[in-house]
């Protein structure tokens, strides 16, 4: 992978970063990232903000621009787009909401087998983060004390989701679904909204 690649993967993942930290992640001298960003930057997939120091000058941090989502998987973006138009011409509304249905069902019955023979929630989320980012989400699991976050931080679905919202809904009801026994599970980012990411937090029932 090109380090330039590996430079929009890191901010994908991890959000804004300095050319320090980017430096380290990569084994590089600092000139040698900013060198990186200065092209990224010419090719309009990265921006900077100056960032105020607690001492001496402003700390600059680099993130992604939304045309940076042209290295990511997009899931046929434009096709996924003329199925929806279609099935809602062909069946109506609710002839698109069987289909997701019919779609939330058939990812419950693929993560629950998944799943069946992990006996702890810090594994099942392991595992359900792996499968996610088998379907591209890029999914990550973090401890925050009692608590996890399943952070996703790419939406292969992003253009469906943005013209029918159920598909959002859908894949919380499967979270929640899911872990229904051990955890509740509530969105607290969103990329439809803004967000660079999704973030999931899974609150396990004993904390509740």
């Amino acid at each position: 992978m090109k380090t330039s690649e590996r430079i929009i993967q890191l901010l994908k993942v991890q959000g804004p970063l300095t050319a320090k930290v980017l430096a380290s992640e990569l084994s590089l001298t600092t000139m040698g990232v900013r060198q990186h960003m200065q092209g990224l930057e010419d090719d309009g997939d990265v921006i900077f903000e100056d960032k105020k120091a607690a001492r001496g000058r402003p700390t600059r941090y680099w993130s992604l621009t939304p045309q940076s989502n042209s290295h990511f998987s997009d899931t046929h973006e434009e096709l996924s787009l003329q199925l929806i138009d279609s099935v809602i011409t062909v069946f109506g509304d609710t002839g698109l909401d069987k289909l997701i249905s019919h779609r939330e069902q058939a990812s419950l019955s693929l993560y629950q087998t998944s799943l069946q023979d992990k006996t702890s929630l810090k594994s099942k989320l392991d595992t359900l983060a792996e499968i996610r980012s088998r379907e591209g989400y890029m999914a990550t699991i973090v401890e925050d004390g009692d608590l996890f976050w399943l952070m996703e931080n790419h939406c292969p679905i992003c253009a469906a989701a943005s013209k029918c919202l159920n598909f959002c809904r859908s894949e919380l009801n499967l979270f929640q679904t899911i872990l229904s026994k051990e955890a509740k599970v509530s969105r607290e980012e969103h990329i439809i909204e803004g967000a660079r990411r999704c973030a999931y937090k899974i609150t396990p029932l004993t904390q509740i």
